[in-house]
């Protein structure tokens, strides 16, 4: 069985590779030139319509589940304990976040990462606290749609997912295989590995309430004030907080 799901998880995995490929070739986010407003909408978000569905669908989630329950969450524990929860996933992202440093060639900056997995997994007991942030090794944020982007693949058009929410077609691939390579999935035992991963769920949203309530009294359509935060936020950190110019072309 652990050997069909290995394959099964593989094959995944290189179905993400061969469509990431693909996507090479596709538009990507285009600027405002030549087109005006109605124009870049349609080229960043073309499928705006079932976006829209699909965001609404996990607002309407959110609201009558997800929030509740990490509202419920941040009541009853006490901040001390999710402080350490949260380091504790923020520690286990490091050997992602090593990895994808790796293939976007930056050792150096891969082996600061799995240092600082290292020391917090040994000394902080598998990363209840983080150490290594206090002895000068930053925490940084890598992913595998931000290692196809460094090398170029293009993002696709704009993607909401069922409950992942804001995303382009590039990085939802590139959650497959995050997700797929995730020491929580490597767990054997299945309940186990669920309880954890809807742990992690809850502890990210629980993170969440306060930039949420910001978010309800500034926006005056949600969709797009996420949208467009989302694929700004994203060209940064595909280039590591020095973006080109708009004249150059996108990721």
């Amino acid at each position: 069985m652990n050997a069909r799901l290995t394959g099964v998880r593989r094959g995944t995995v290189a179905a993400a590779l061969a469509v990431a490929v693909a996507l090479g070739g596709c538009a990507s986010v285009s600027g405002t030139a030549n087109g005006g407003e109605a124009q870049r909408r349609a080229d960043v978000d073309p499928l705006e319509g079932m976006n829209r569905a699909v965001f609404d669908f996990n607002q309407a989630l959110d609201d009558a589940l997800v929030a509740p329950v990490a509202r419920g969450y941040v009541k009853v524990v006490p901040e001390v304990f999710r402080w350490m929860i949260s380091n504790a996933f923020a520690n286990l992202a490091d050997v992602r976040i090593a990895l994808n440093q790796l293939l976007q060639g930056k050792p150096l900056l891969a082996g600061s990462d799995l240092l600082r997995f290292g020391i917090n997994t040994v000394f902080c007991l598998g990363g209840l606290a983080d150490l290594a942030s206090e002895l000068g090794l930053e925490r940084h944020n890598e992913d595998f749609g931000q290692t196809m982007g460094r090398w170029g693949i293009g993002s696709g058009p704009y993607l909401v997912l069922p409950l992942f929410g804001p995303s382009t077609v590039r990085d939802g691939l590139g959650l497959v295989v995050d997700v797929e390579t995730s020491p929580l999935i490597a767990i054997k035992r299945r309940s186990t590995s669920n309880g954890l991963l809807a742990l992690w769920i809850v502890d990210a949203r629980a993170n969440l309430l306060d930039a949420s309530q910001l978010l309800e009294g500034a926006a005056l359509d949600k969709y797009l004030f996420l949208r467009d935060g989302y694929l700004q936020r994203r060209r940064n950190l595909i280039w590591d907080g020095d973006p080109p110019e708009e004249g150059e072309p996108p990721r």
